[in-house]
């Protein structure tokens, strides 16, 4: 297990997973969010070849649909 920061709070996940992967297993459905990794917005195409490592960042912000 390692831990990461997650929209300011300490979570834990499961070690050598693709930041695709630890969005899965922390509960977001990653075709509905964005993530700023470690300071920068990464692409969604970059997410399954991305590492995510003892004491990453992550910032993830869950896309809301609507209208007026």
């Amino acid at each position: 297990m390692i831990t990461l920061q997650v929209n300011g709070e300490l979570r834990q996940c499961s070690a050598g997973l693709s930041l695709e992967q630890v969005l899965a297993e922390l509960g977001y459905q990653p075709r509905l969010v964005v993530v700023e990794f470690n300071g920068a917005i990464l692409l969604r195409q970059a997410w399954p070849s991305q590492p995510v490592m003892e004491s990453d960042v992550l910032e993830v912000v869950t896309i809301v649909g609507g209208g007026s």
